[in-house]
């Protein structure tokens, strides 16, 4: 028997068997005053302490000598997070007899597994492990944070002078790699600044990158920019290990419902309190990681040419040539830096005129040169002079290079210091899943699309701000477009635009939502629609921007916002708004006027008694499934049916129109359809057997609630969160002809269908609908009247809108 060690760490006592670690662990774990780095260390410490009392206990009873245990990786920075896993390394001088080095491998790894700890392990001579380090780059990569948690010194010291000098003397090639690795799990894991379930260690700007940046500094090649990434470093640390003490999992996947609990063990405000502190720290660490991997291949670059310059240039060195941009501002080395007349204290506009000269020559802008604008910068007066408004428009105007000249400048301050009011939506998340990018990234992103729309406008000056202001009122509570007017107009005079510009700019960011939701929710036949866009908009002038405003804002959303379909929608709209503005009666558009298609539909359909219908694949690249266009005979059931048939053969609806046609010398009313629909699974179905269900659900052989009710009941639908609640509101003053329903709900089979079947039962007819899905919502608008075409009285509109909320909650 052997007698039971104590240690005692932090004031936690551990004996070296199983349990008593795991106590004092759990002991450790449940400190509330212990957190962050203290407890990080504390916890790898302890169990320091476990593994040197294990390894001195084998090997007493093993007899092996010339051995160590080493940890390495997240472990060997004595970082531990409450269910990070060991990384071990048994190394050993290659002396011991096999079946010894195996019993006291087995007497160190069996106790670890036990307690159900992960463990990463392998036995290996300093030889073994140098070789295996140059056949693998991740090993290399742990070896590089190998640190002693017992046994013999020696051994790991040669083994880390010689991992770490072949880590220096390959770095031409590693460090590439390293690169490319990086590259590769971008790709896969995304960008953690831009996600709305960010993996903490694996996404651009997580812990894999930081410890990549370590590895660089590690080549003596390049080193990275050290401001703020101990910090960033921390945060993320810090929030993965709430992740595991919330979830009580190894996880790095910051889940939505994971993410309140998070912020409340880590004493934030809410969830969004606590992505925007993720956000902020990786943005740290990705601009680190530009700049550095930037560094890396100018170096690289450099050593490969110097042979050839050289033999060219004898024993003489060479300066890099300098080629103007701007006044003040020069390109050296394929870098956008300073001139060396610059005076950043005596130029208040040279920060934009940098920004703007390397943006519009597509180069990346100096790491010193930033941090030198930004330390002796002169503030600009306020308003701003005409040279720094129109430097401004240059660096929104410049296109993609626009992004990571902006993102330099706002790394070292400087943006928020131009534009104050940029603080509040700096890293802001935003948790509709259709929208790809943080606020603040949006807004870049938006200027950028507007950028390439600047010929379609007389003022493309407008556009632009437009663009970078439209959302800036979401770092406020309320509307964000009524915040945002009021913010967008301060921020306009600041710049230095005059009183009317300042006022159309405050109508554009507004009204920026007003065309999509208009075109895409809103009965465009209503004359009461467009009057009312008109006189929301002003001018034709406002109109065209707020048109280009639109179109750059949605493509800047995400691929779900904006289409082909949604774009004919836009701008059959846009038309009709300019004809009122112009004082002309508005002219039937091509959208209004029934296609022959669809008049031969119509006509067959009444000639039939039955319903008819045609599926055709869209041709726009970014449009998605295909149209089906369907003519019913004017009868009740219509929308629940068709909507019913479609659910059952799983096409989901993306976008959907509903309007009665009338046609000359035709006796009788045409329903027509148009759906924009794709597969849920599969190929779309023959539009024979979609004909044929139609028929019967509209004669009743066909049971369609009974069918998805089946259909549901075999597949329920797995739902991580609980989505808010569904929401149907009466929109008033929008028609003059019709009561417009509002329903928001999550998209779900067969959501249309009970809507239909809700206003079916109430006795009101559909004049028109207007479906609207956006990722994992669903905006439906309908048009109702009463048998005798006229709009609802409010109270039975009310009625009306609560018994659909009901039935769809």
């Amino acid at each position: 028997m052997t007698s039971v060690e104590e240690t005692t760490v932090g004031g936690h006592t551990a004996d070296q068997g199983p349990s008593g670690y795991a106590a004092a662990r759990l002991r450790l774990l449940q400190e509330e005053s212990r957190s962050g780095p203290s407890r990080r260390s504390a916890l790898a410490a302890l169990t320091d302490d476990w593994l040197k009392a294990l390894f001195a206990t084998a090997v007493k009873e093993t007899g092996v000598r010339g051995a160590a245990l080493v940890a390495v990786g997240g472990y060997g920075r004595a970082e531990l997070s409450p269910r990070s896993d060991l990384d071990l390394v048994l190394l050993h001088d290659g002396k011991a007899e096999p079946r010894a080095l195996a019993a006291l491998a087995d007497r160190l790894w069996y106790p670890v597994w036990d307690l159900g700890v992960a463990l990463d392990h392998s036995v290996r001579t300093p030889g073994e492990a140098r070789k295996t380090a140059a056949e693998d780059l991740k090993v290399h990569l742990g070896l590089l944070d190998a640190r002693l948690v017992a046994g013999d010194a020696g051994l790991l010291a040669g083994l880390r002078t010689s991992v770490l000098a072949d880590w220096r003397n390959l770095a031409a090639k590693r460090l590439p790699q390293l690169h490319s690795l990086c590259r590769e799990r971008a790709e896969r894991a995304g960008e953690l600044r831009f996600l709305l379930e960010p993996d903490l260690k694996e996404a651009r700007g997580g812990l894999r990158d930081v410890t990549a940046l370590r590895a660089v500094a590690a080549s003596w090649l390049a080193d990275a920019p050290r401001e703020g990434l101990a910090e960033a470093r921390r945060r993320l640390l810090d929030a993965r290990d709430a992740l595991h003490l919330v979830t009580g999992r190894a996880t790095d996947r910051l889940s939505l419902q994971e993410q309140t609990p998070v912020a409340a063990q880590l004493g934030l405000l809410d969830a969004d309190a606590l992505l925007r502190e993720v956000y902020e720290a990786a943005r740290v660490v990705s601009y680190a990681g530009d700049v550095t991997w930037r560094e890396v291949g100018r170096v690289l670059r450099a050593r490969s040419a110097r042979p050839r310059l050289r033999g060219l240039l004898g024993t003489r060195g060479s300066v890099p040539e300098r080629a103007p941009l701007a006044e003040g501002v020069v390109e050296s080395d394929g870098e956008a830096v300073l001139a060396l007349a610059a005076r950043p204290d005596r130029d208040p506009v040279l920060p934009l005129r940098f920004g703007a000269a390397a943006a519009q020559a597509g180069l990346p802008v100096s790491l010193h040169a930033v941090r030198r604008l930004a330390a002796q910068a002169k503030p600009l007066p306020v308003p701003w002079p005409a040279e720094a408004r129109e430097q401004l428009l240059t660096l929104l105007g410049a296109g993609e290079p626009t992004v990571a000249v902006w993102e330099a400048l706002e790394a070292e301050g400087i943006i928020t210091k131009l534009l104050p009011d940029w603080e509040r939506v700096r890293c802001r998340p935003q948790r509709n899943p259709v929208h790809t990018w943080t606020v603040d990234r949006h807004l870049v992103e938006t200027a950028v699309r507007a950028s390439e729309l600047t010929r379609r406008v007389g003022r493309p000056d407008l556009l632009l701000m437009a663009a970078l202001l439209h959302d800036i009122g979401k770092g406020w509570p309320g509307d964000h477009s009524v915040a945002g007017e009021t913010i967008a107009r301060d921020m306009a005079l600041r710049v230095g635009f005059d009183a009317e510009d300042v006022a159309v700019l405050g109508v554009l960011v507004r009204h920026h939502l007003l065309l999509i939701d208009t075109a895409t929710r809103r009965d465009l036949d209503d004359p009461a629609t467009v009057k009312a866009v008109a006189e929301a908009v002003g001018s034709p002038g406002t109109l065209e921007i707020l048109h280009a405003l639109t179109e750059a804002d949605a493509l800047a959303t995400g691929p779900a916002a904006w289409s082909a379909w949604r774009g004919s929608l836009v701008a059959d709209l846009v038309a009709r708004v300019a004809a009122v503005l112009s004082g002309a009666a508005p002219e039937a558009t091509e959208l209004e006027i029934p296609t022959t298609e669809q008049e031969r539909l119509a006509v067959e359909a009444l000639r039939t008694g039955e319903p008819v219908l045609a599926l055709h694949a869209r041709q726009e690249e970014d449009a998605v499934g295909v149209e089906l266009v369907v003519a019913v005979p004017d009868q009740p059931g219509v929308l629940p049916a068709v909507a019913g048939v479609l659910a059952l053969h799983r096409l989901t609806v993306r976008a959907a129109d509903l309007r009665s046609m009338e046609l000359p010398e035709q006796l009788g009313e045409v329903l027509v359809l148009r759906w924009r629909v794709a597969a849920e699974y599969g190929s779309l179905p023959e539009a024979a057997r979609l004909r044929t269900d139609l028929v019967r659900a509209l004669d009743g052989s066909l049971d369609v609630p009974a069918k998805l009710a089946d259909r549901e009941a075999a597949y329920p639908r797995r739902r991580g969160v609980v989505p808010p609640p569904p929401r149907v509101a009466v929109v008033p003053e929008v028609s003059s002809l019709a009561t417009v329903l509002e329903v928001r709900a999550p998209d779900a089979v067969g959501l249309l269908h009970r809507i239909g079947r809700v206003l079916e039962s109430s006795g009101v007819r559909v004049r028109s609908a207007h479906v609207s899905t956006l990722g994992a919502n669903a905006v439906d608008t309908l048009y109702v009247t009463t048998a005798d075409a006229k709009p609802l009285d409010p109270a039975d509109a009310a009625a009306l809108a609560a018994s659909v909320q009901t039935a769809l909650a």
